[in-house]
C-alpha cells in the first residue's frame, strides 16, 4: 500500500469544525497524524526574496508551504483571507492572519499526501468505507416554518459541542506542549478566563485555541532559527 493509499484510508470526519458552510480539519491534528504515520515526514514554509513568510502582489498576499512524505513533496499556496473567506487587502494583513494561513496551508498541502483529501473533494467519508445507517424515525408533525427544538435536545447539542471543542484544544495544546501536559495546559488556560472545562463558553474557546496557536508559531519560529 502506497503512502496516499494508506493516509487516503484514514477517517478524520472526528477532527473537523465547520465555518461558513466549509468544513475545515485541525491542522494540529492533521500533522500530528502524518508524523505518526510517517515520522520522517517535514514541512517547509517558502519565504519570499525579503524574507518574509508571505508573497505579495502589492494588493493581496499568500503564502507558499510544502509537505514531504517519503521524499515526496506537495506543495499548497493558499491566500492570506478573513473569516468570509475573502481576500484581505495587504495594508490590513495581521501577523495572525499569515500565520491562521500557513496553517490551512500545511493541511492542504497534507491532504496533498491523502490525510483528508476527500474533504476538499466534498465528499463525506474516505474511499472504501460506508456511511452508518441510521433507522428512519416517523414524522413528526409540527406547525409550518416552526422548528421543534426541546430543552434536552438543546442541552445534549451543547454539550456535545463543548466536547468536540476540548478535543480540539487538547489536540492544540498537545501540539504546544507535548502531550503529557496537554490536560493540564487546557484547565490552565481554561482558568485564565475563569472557566472551567464545563462551563467553557465558545469565545472563551476561541481565545484560548487563538493563545495556544500563538505559542505554536513561536516554537516554529525558534526551531526555524536554531
Amino acid at each position: 500500500m502506497s503512502a496516499f493509499e494508506k493516509l487516503n484510508a484514514i477517517n478524520v470526519n472526528g477532527h473537523t469544525e465547520k465555518k461558513n458552510g466549509l468544513t475545515y480539519l485541525s491542522w494540529a491534528w492533521a500533522w500530528g497524524e502524518l508524523l505518526k504515520q510517517y515520522p520522517d515526514s517535514t514541512y517547509t514554509i517558502y519565504e519570499n526574496k525579503d524574507g518574509w513568510c508571505y508573497h505579495t502582489d502589492g494588493r493581496t498576499a499568500w503564502v507558499k508551504t510544502g509537505v514531504t512524505v517519503e521524499g515526496k513533496e506537495y506543495i499548497e499556496m493558499l491566500p492570506v483571507m478573513d473569516f468570509k473567506n475573502r481576500s484581505i487587502p495587504l495594508e490590513q494583513i495581521t501577523s495572525f492572519d499569515v500565520n491562521k494561513a500557513i496553517q490551512r496551508s500545511l493541511t492542504k498541502a497534507v491532504a496533498r499526501h491523502g490525510l483528508g483529501l476527500y474533504i476538499y473533494a466534498g465528499e463525506d467519508l474516505p474511499e472504501g468505507e460506508e456511511p452508518e445507517q441510521k433507522p428512519v424515525q416517523p414524522a413528526q408533525t409540527a406547525p409550518a416554518n416552526r422548528v421543534v427544538v426541546t430543552v434536552k435536545d438543546a442541552a445534549d447539542a451543547a454539550a456535545e459541542a463543548r466536547i468536540k471543542c476540548l478535543k480540539l484544544l487538547k489536540e492544540t495544546a498537545a501540539f504546544a506542549f507535548g502531550p503529557e501536559k496537554a490536560d493540564e495546559a487546557v484547565d490552565y488556560y481554561l482558568g485564565k478566563w475563569a472557566q472551567t472545562r464545563e462551563t467553557m463558553t465558545g469565545d472563551v474557546y476561541k481565545k484560548v485555541k487563538e493563545e495556544m496557536t500563538a505559542i505554536i508559531a513561536q516554537n516554529a519560529k525558534k526551531e526555524g532559527a536554531a
